[in-house]
């Protein structure tokens, strides 16, 4: 741009001195009409030297302006970039800015540490939902399983430690209640687990937005107030503080957007999961029915042999 600056200079000079050559030759030579022709082309064989002498400050001077120019126009682009923005902002836009950044963060780390976490409980329980399936008794059930670190061992558990609790009791119905009580208490305290950081994730979809909103009014409200202290309205004066106010406001959109996108994909992610769990609690509940119910045949047939042994 400046080279063609410094064209356009030299240009123009010497149109401006063949222009002003001539004129000032006919102003000069006019009494003697022989002569005009010798008067005419005296003045041209200096014209090189004064073309070099009046377009060489003019070069120079455009190119000062040019390079002042690309210098101020660098630095207004700086000012206007995000992180300039960010820098020339006041300290509660500049808090409100670091404070929506940090629950973005917080929002990524949740998807992440989340995904990891369902990939692994889905995985296990479902392993362990098909051990639970396949098995004919909760012992059998107990040595498919082993030592599992999930929530179908802590379901067969459960149904084995209430078999134990109620052994010698004559309701089997009243076996099954509480064990039902006691997987839906597992199943709950399950779903609580599971959901941890969902709070966080809403919470941050929710007033993202407004705490983004409050920055933005914040920053106008001063860049207002620099007007009238400025007395000028000029838009080179007005548009910094509007877009480091505005910046917040998108700061703002782009932390509670992602959130509340994580937050539905987890609420779905986390109904599914449940369902296998509930699934769990009912392959342990069948379990523990199949063995009260064996237990009462073995116990019918062996009345049946004591009364038998008696009539004899």
């Amino acid at each position: 741009m400046t080279s063609f600056l410094v064209r356009f200079a030299i240009v123009l000079s010497f149109l401006t001195v063949s222009a002003v050559a001539p004129a000032g030759a006919q102003q000069v030579t006019q009494p003697p009409a022989a002569s005009t022709d010798v008067s005419v082309q005296a003045p041209t064989t200096p014209q090189p030297a004064a073309m070099q002498a009046a377009t060489a400050p003019s070069a120079t001077a455009v190119t000062g302006e040019g390079a002042r120019g690309g210098k101020a126009i660098a630095t207004g682009l700086d000012e206007l970039s995000p992180w300039g923005m960010f820098l020339k902002a006041d300290i509660v836009v500049k808090a409100v800015m670091i404070a929506l950044a940090l629950a973005s963060v917080a929002s990524w780390t949740i998807l992440i540490a989340k995904s990891i976490e369902f990939s692994i409980l889905r995985r296990k329980l479902g392993g362990a939902l098909r051990k639970l399936t396949a098995a004919k008794s909760l012992a059998e059930a107990q040595l498919a399983l082993g030592n599992g670190r999930n929530v179908a061992a802590v379901l067969l558990q459960a149904a084995l430690t209430e078999a134990r609790l109620s052994a010698g009791l004559g309701s089997d119905e009243g076996i099954k209640e509480r064990a039902a009580s006691s997987f839906a208490e597992i199943v709950r305290a399950e779903g609580r687990r599971v959901r941890t950081g969902m709070g966080l994730l809403a919470t941050v979809g929710a007033i993202s937005p407004f705490v983004g909103l409050f920055g933005t009014v914040w920053g106008i409200m001063n860049s207002f107030i620099g007007i009238s202290k400025s007395q000028t309205t000029n838009l080179a004066v007005v548009a910094p503080g509007i877009a480091e106010a505005l910046l917040a406001t998108a700061i703002g959109l782009a932390a509670a957007i992602p959130a509340v996108i994580i937050y539905n994909h987890f609420s779905r992610v986390t109904k599914g999961y449940l369902e296998l769990v509930s699934r769990a609690s009912g392959a342990a509940g069948r379990l523990l029915s199949r063995d009260l119910d064996r237990d009462s045949r073995d116990l019918d047939r062996s009345h049946i042999s004591v009364h038998a042994r008696a009539a004899e």
